[in-house]
């Protein structure tokens, strides 16, 4: 098959690409060319503009488009209305962000209600509380341009090699320094369900060759703990001297602790939940997902090859997490 990505080059987008290839496409990707100029991979480089100058994909034809990078409603509806005559299937990458305030009890299927925005023509998609309204958009806009040959990914947390967030990154790498590790409630905390890149890529791939369309929900593994998390990257490190402090939910709150992004996998309780988003549906349509330990084993391993004196973009400091520990210990002892 002939397949665009739109994006490409990084994280989900590059998977995919190297997902695509694997299986013996001819892989164009269509992006700036800033995140990754020279891709080191046998693909087509098309070079534009989202917003204004689609000017590389006039006048061309693919099999399929698989559209990674889009935010903003006009945006995306532009690109999905030139395409539209010159594909045959067009996948787009949402997210399960899309759902409208759900519990930690609910069970989140495609059906779930979806969030809303009063201003539709809001672009300010890096804000939290107009990402998941704005992504829906985006679904919209491609269902209304492709009725017949859309599918639709709601992606819970992606994680793994590549991953530009560090939003898992953070455990492997902080379990393998060792010493008393901040961790967060208890063992048996269910977190934030979380899938490997790889396996979306590789889903998303076979789903495009048979033309499968609708709406799927791609999670990882349900009931996964944050001690099952905390245990795996022990193992995988080989950190036997790392030790794990669970500190309250209480505690961090009173002292200002971000979820997400100073504590990886936490969302404190009463807040927005997907534990309970169900991929029943796409599992019935060929998702696999990888073992725990290999996704920990190798964002270990990819980590690695990173700079050593690079700050995560998420995850407590070190002299953060320090003190933490000083004032949970004075008070509780240890």
């Amino acid at each position: 098959m002939r397949i665009l990505i739109l994006g490409g080059t990084r994280f989900v987008g590059r998977h995919i690409a190297e997902a695509a290839l694997a299986r013996g496409h001819d892989v164009a990707v269509f992006n700036r060319g800033q995140s990754d100029p020279n891709p080191d991979i046998a693909v087509e480089r098309l070079r534009g503009n989202r917003d204004g100058d689609l000017t590389a994909l006039r006048g061309r034809r693919w099999d399929a488009a698989i559209d990674v990078s889009g935010y903003a409603p006009r945006i995306v509806r532009a690109s999905v209305e030139l395409l539209a005559p010159a594909v045959d299937h067009y996948t787009f990458i949402s997210t399960a962000s899309v759902y409208d305030s759900p519990k930690a009890a609910d069970r989140v299927d495609e059906q779930a209600p979806i969030k809303t925005i009063k201003d539709e023509r809001r672009e300010d998609f890096q804000a939290p509380a107009a990402y998941g309204a704005l992504k829906a958009l985006c679904e919209r806009a491609v269902r209304q341009a492709m009725p017949d040959h859309a599918l639709v990914a709601r992606l819970s947390l992606v994680v793994g090699p590549r991953d530009p967030t560090d939003r898992f990154t953070y455990w492997p790498r902080r379990v393998a320094r060792g010493g008393s590790v901040l961790a967060f409630d208890a063992p048996n905390r269910v977190v934030l369900p979380f899938i490997d890149a790889r396996d979306i890529a590789r889903w998303i791939v076979m789903s495009v060759e048979a033309g499968l369309t609708g709406t799927f929900n791609l999670g990882g593994r349900p009931g996964v703990t944050i001690g099952d998390v905390l245990e795996t990257c022990r193992t995988a490190s080989g950190a036997a001297g790392a030790s794990f402090v669970w500190v309250s939910e209480a505690f961090l709150l009173e002292h200002g602790v971000k979820p997400w992004t100073e504590i990886p996998l936490w969302v404190p309780r009463g807040g927005d939940d997907l534990a309970g988003l169900d991929s029943a549906k796409a599992i019935a349509a060929g998702l696999r997902v990888r073992p725990l330990a290999e996704t920990v084993a190798d964002t270990l391993a990819w980590d690695r090859t990173r700079p050593r004196d690079a700050d995560l973009l998420a995850g407590l400091a070190a002299a953060r997490e320090t003190e933490l520990l000083r004032l949970w210990e004075a008070i509780h002892g240890r």
